[in-house]
């Protein structure tokens, strides 16, 4: 989840924070953006409309681009 962690400090923005917008605790947060947990389909879909993101550029950093 390179991209969640990247986003979040892109826009000036606290774990505490983001997890109390997205209804989780800063725990669940931290493990998702260091790759200690998987956040569900459901939650990347709330984060990708959070930060008006892919959700592939949640995972890669980057938005997916045909080569």
């Amino acid at each position: 989840m390179k991209g969640l962690k990247q986003i979040r400090k892109e826009r000036n923005l606290n774990q505490l924070k983001v997890a109390m917008d997205l209804n989780i605790s800063r725990e669940a947060l931290s493990h998702y953006e260091n790759g200690k947990r998987e956040p569900s389909l459901d939650m990347l879909n709330k984060m990708s409309e959070y930060f008006n993101v892919s959700i592939d550029y949640l995972i890669n950093g980057e938005e997916f681009s045909k080569k």
